[in-house]
C-alpha cells in the first residue's frame, strides 16, 4: 500500500493518558533524527527536534513507528502525487487512498498504528479518513501548533490526528492541544469562542443540513440520503443554504492562497524528476499572482463569510459529505487535477472559513466502500463536534463513560431501569474478547471473568451504555459481590467499563460460557 516513508524502532513508553498507543506520523512533520521529506526524497537530513506537538505527544506516552507517505508537499487529496508510489484505500486496491495524509489513514485503518498524525489544509486529514472509513479531527486553526511541520499555507495549516475511534482521536485531540508560545499562528483555547449564542444548555442539538442537491456521485448520493434519513440521532435537523461555503472553497486554489503555497515550497518546483509534475504545474500558478489578487481574494472571502455568518448563531454544527465520490486511481490518473478539485468541494473552505471539523464514517455505499461524513463548526466547538460524532458512532461523549452490561440490567431485564434513570442511553450491542467465561452468581446473576486461556471462542454477547460519568461512582456502589465494575476488553479491542467476576465466584460447576450471553441463558433455561 506504499504506506510508509521510514520507520523507527519503538521505544519505552512515558506513563500518561496515552501510555503505549502506537502513532504514525505524515512525513512533513519533525522526528527527531529522520529525515523530514514532505514526499520529496531531496530532503534528506535528519530532523534536529521533534515537532512541537510530537513532544506532547510522547510525554503523554504515545511510541511513534514511522513517517508515512503523502502527496508532496502535502499538495492534493488524492494520495497518489508521491515519488514514494501511490497509496489505495485499504477497503479497494482500485480506489484512492484519499490524500495528502494518505499514508496516515491507511496506516490508521490497516491497523498497524493506533492513531496518526496529518496536515489538513484543504481536506487532507478528511478525505483520506473518509475513505479508510476511520475517523479524522481537524482542530480549529492554530489550536495545535504547527511548529515544526513543513509548511503548505502556513496561515491555514492544521495538525490533525486519524484513529479507528472517536474515543482514541479525543484522547489525542486531547493531549495535542497547547498553545506555543514560538508559534506565530497559535491561538489560546481559552480566546476562542465555546457555546452558539442562543443556545440552551442540555437542548437538543440543531444540525443543518443543505437545502439544495449536492450533485453526488450516485452510490455516495444513496448513501448519504441514508445520512439525511438518520441525522435526527444527533438532534434537530434543519436545512439551510450553504451556496455561500461551497463559493468559498473554490477559492483555496483559484485563488491568492496559491501563492502561499509557493512562498512555502516554490523553490522545489523545478524540473527534478523527484517534483510531481502535478504538483509542480499547481504550484507555478501562485508565481504569478500580485497583491492587488490578494486583496482581491481576501475582500471576497470576507463577503463570503458574512453571507454565511448566520448560520453560526442558528447551528450547532453543520453536517455534509465529506466528498462527492470516490475515485479510481485510473480516474485520477486520467485527469489529475479535474478529478482532485472535485474531491476539495466540501473540505477546502474550513480553514478560510475559520471552522472545526470532525469526519467520521456514515453508512457505508451500496457497493461496500465507506461513505464519510464530517461536522462541521465555527472555531473553538470543537468538542461539541466530537460530542456529536461520539453520538453517532455510538460513543461515550466527553462527559460519559462506557459500560458494558451483560444481565439484570440489559434491556427489557428487572434492573435495566437503574441505568435509565441515572440518564444512560443504550449506545451499541458488542460482544467480550474471546477469553472471557461468564459464570451463573446467586441471584441468579451473570458474571464474566478473563481466563488465561488461549482457546478462541465467539465472546459473550452484551450491551454498552453510555453512563454520565457524574453517575458511575452511585451506580458501582450498588453492584453487590462478587461482581464489580472493572476494565473489560471488546472483541474489537476497545478496553472499556463492565460487570466483571471475581476470582471466587468464577465456580467451573456453574458455567453458562456456552449459551454466548444471559438472554439465550434465560431462554435456554424456560426451554
Amino acid at each position: 500500500m506504499n504506506v510508509w516513508i521510514s520507520r523507527v524502532e519503538p521505544v519505552e513508553a512515558a506513563p500518561g493518558p496515552l501510555h503505549g498507543l502506537t502513532m504514525a506520523l505524515k512525513d512533513n512533520i519533525d522526528l527527531a533524527g529522520v529525515p523530514t521529506t514532505a514526499g520529496d526524497p531531496r530532503n534528506s537530513s535528519p530532523a534536529a527536534r521533534n515537532a512541537f506537538v510530537v513532544d506532547r505527544l510522547i510525554a503523554a506516552g504515545a511510541v511513534p513507528l514511522g513517517k508515512t507517505n503523502l502527496d508532496q508537499y502535502a499538495t492534493g487529496l488524492v494520495g497518489t502525487r508521491s515519488p514514494y508510489g501511490a497509496c489505495h484505500s485499504v477497503f479497494s486496491a482500485d480506489h484512492v487512498s484519499g490524500g495528502s495524509s494518505s499514508g496516515s489513514a491507511v496506516a490508521v485503518a490497516s491497523g498497524q498504528v493506533d492513531f496518526a498524525l496529518g496536515t489538513d489544509t484543504a481536506g487532507s486529514g478528511r478525505v483520506p479518513a473518509a475513505f479508510n472509513r476511520i475517523v479524522g479531527i481537524k482542530p480549529s486553526r492554530g489550536l495545535v501548533s504547527a511548529r515544526g511541520v513543513v509548511p503548505a499555507c502556513r496561515s491555514l495549516d492544521c495538525v490533525t490526528v486519524m484513529a479507528r475511534s472517536v474515543g482514541t482521536a479525543r484522547a489525542v485531540f486531547d493531549a495535542m492541544v497547547a498553545f506555543d508560545p514560538d508559534d506565530a499562528w497559535s491561538r489560546r483555547a481559552s480566546d476562542l469562542p465555546r457555546s452558539r449564542a442562543g443556545h440552551t444548555p442540555g437542548a437538543a442539538a440543531v444540525i443543518g443540513v443543505p437545502d439544495l442537491d449536492l450533485d453526488l456521485d450516485p452510490l455516495h448520493e444513496r448513501a448519504w440520503q441514508q445520512t439525511l434519513d438518520q441525522a435526527d440521532r444527533l438532534g434537530d435537523v434543519v436545512k439551510v443554504d450553504v451556496r455561500p461555503l461551497l463559493e468559498a472553497a473554490e477559492l483555496l486554489y483559484s485563488g491568492p492562497w496559491l501563492a502561499e503555497r509557493w512562498l512555502a515550497f516554490g523553490d522545489k518546483m523545478d524540473d527534478d524528476p523527484a517534483v510531481d509534475p502535478t504538483v509542480r504545474s499547481i504550484v507555478h500558478n501562485g508565481a504569478t499572482l500580485t497583491a492587488a489578487d490578494a486583496f482581491a481574494g481576501f475582500d471576497r472571502l470576507a463577503t463570503l463569510a458574512r453571507a454565511s455568518e448566520h448560520l453560526w448563531t442558528e447551528l450547532d454544527a453543520l453536517l455534509l459529505p465529506v466528498t462527492s465520490g470516490h475515485p479510481t486511481l485510473a480516474e485520477v490518473a486520467a485527469d489529475p487535477v479535474g478529478v482532485n478539485s472535485r474531491l476539495g468541494r466540501f473540505t477546502n473552505m474550513v480553514n478560510l472559513l475559520d471552522l472545526c471539523a470532525v469526519a467520521f464514517p456514515g453508512p457505508d455505499r451500496s457497493d461496500g466502500l465507506p461513505f464519510g461524513v464530517q461536522l462541521l463548526a465555527p472555531a473553538g466547538h470543537d468538542r461539541v463536534l466530537i460530542d456529536l460524532a461520539a453520538l453517532w458512532c455510538g460513543e461515550a461523549t466527553e462527559d460519559e463513560v462506557l459500560l458494558a452490561v451483560a444481565g439484570a440490567h440489559l434491556t427489557g431485564q428487572p434492573l435495566n431501569d437503574e441505568l435509565v434513570r441515572r440518564g444512560a442511553r443504550l449506545a451499541f450491542d458488542a460482544r467480550t474478547a474471546s477469553s472471557y467465561r461468564m459464570y451463573l452468581v446467586d441471584g441468579p446473576r451473570p458474571g464474566l471473568t478473563r481466563t488465561l486461556s488461549d482457546e478462541a471462542g465467539p465472546g459473550i454477547q452484551v450491551e454498552v451504555w453510555s453512563l454520565p460519568a457524574a453517575e458511575l461512582g452511585g451506580f458501582a456502589a450498588t453492584v453487590e459481590p462478587p461482581l464489580a465494575i472493572g476494565p473489560l476488553e471488546l472483541s474489537d479491542g476497545r478496553r472499556i467499563l463492565g460487570f466483571v467476576c471475581t476470582a471466587d465466584g468464577a465456580d467451573p460447576a456453574r458455567d453458562i460460557t456456552s449459551f454466548g450471553g444471559w438472554r439465550s441463558y434465560l431462554t435456554g433455561r424456560s426451554a
